[in-house]
């Protein structure tokens, strides 16, 4: 958890070096930072250019980046909406990325690229986004542009549509050995959640909500589908009168703050993913019992097949990694065509689950 640190205090660390990894700032809500050892801070001015912080990440270096962020883009509280596709069911599989920065007032900037994965292109996947190997041929792999994905991200809230998009970037990095952006993570699901509560408990995807605040986006691009969490952030900023720095604070309290009653173990209806109806296929890593209480603890409904009111299946490492998509199980088949036929399903690695399942605890 990150904890906040006045101006003051800030200032008394200027001298000495301190450990950056739990700060954040009532400001910016900055996340974590690199520790010392990582080297300089890299920060992004309008014109697109890298200026880098240099020295140590003491207070004062410390000070500096945030009075940077300040002078960049103003003193209103600031953020970057962002969104990837993948080309299969691997998460670490981004083959494409959108970014859009904005203040609460507007937008200032996007910027969306295609993105070599360097693996293999799952014909479902390529049925939701279109894109495939043609489209990526000569793009860039993802350690090509991590600086430039580190320009816009590092210190700076990152707003995303549930978390997926998170495990997807913190998985693609990890797969280079590389570390992830330093940033705070909100998630406009649970600001929707929150916001509107005919989508409290149910139909708070991305695509139902816009369509409900008459926002008109292409879905499964990557840079509209990032405006169109913007969309909702905003909106509901403008309905509660809660900044950024506020949504931070209340996306992590109860839904319904009247309520004080413990959760039931079925499905926590207070977790982020409460509403999903998850089943899960293949040779897991982990007890397939230990898996259902991981996925009930963040709100999922486990079921034993595939039925109408799926919509995540997750699949063992091994079943995905051995097959390269060449042959599934039959859960794994039914629900590709039931989502060829309209329905909305994602498919997860056993390892993109338990990392989904880490950011949300």
């Amino acid at each position: 958890m990150c904890k906040l640190i006045g101006s003051a205090k800030l200032r008394s660390l200027r001298e000495s070096k301190v450990d950056v990894t739990q700060l954040a700032y009532p400001a910016l809500m900055v996340g974590p930072f690199l520790p010392a050892s990582s080297g300089p801070v890299p920060s992004r001015c309008k014109s697109g250019q890298m200026k880098p912080l240099t020295g140590m990440l003491n207070g004062a270096v410390i000070e500096e980046a945030l009075s940077a962020r300040q002078m960049e883009w103003g003193q209103t509280m600031d953020f970057v909406a962002l969104d990837v596709e993948t080309a299969n069911a691997d998460m670490s599989s981004i083959c494409q990325i959108g970014l859009a920065c904005f203040t609460q007032e507007k937008a200032l900037e996007e910027w969306k690229t295609y993105v070599d994965p360097e693996d293999y292109f799952d014909g479902m996947n390529i049925s939701i986004h279109g894109i495939d190997e043609a489209k990526v041929k000569g793009a860039p792999t993802l350690p090509g542009i991590a600086d430039q994905i580190f320009g816009y991200l590092d210190g700076r809230v990152a707003v995303c549509h549930t978390h997926f998009d998170r495990v997807a970037m913190r998985q693609a990095f990890s797969k280079y050995g590389l570390r992830s952006p330093t940033c705070a993570w909100l998630d406009s699901a649970r600001v929707a959640r929150r916001t509107w509560k005919e989508f409290a408990w149910k139909g708070y995807g991305l695509d139902s909500v816009c369509s409900a605040l008459g926002y008109e986006f292409t879905h499964h691009d990557a840079l509209e589908d990032a405006k169109a969490a913007a969309h909702i952030l905003l909106t509901a900023i403008e309905k509660t009168g809660i900044d950024v720095d506020g949504w931070h604070r209340r996306v992590k309290q109860p839904i319904d703050l009247r309520c004080t009653d413990d959760i039931a173990r079925g499905g926590n209806p207070e977790g982020p993913l409460y509403g999903e109806v998850i089943v899960f296929t293949g040779r897991l890593d982990i007890p397939r019992e230990e898996a259902k209480t991981m996925a009930a603890e963040i709100g999922c409904s486990v079921k034993d097949g595939v039925t109408k009111a799926t919509t995540i299946l997750v699949v063992g490492d091994q079943d995905i990694r051995n097959l390269a998509g060449h042959e599934k199980s039959s859960k794994h088949r039914k629900a590709e065509e039931m989502m060829r036929e309209g329905q909305a399903i994602r498919i997860l690695m056993e390892s993109d689950f338990k990392e989904l399942v880490s950011c949300l605890g």
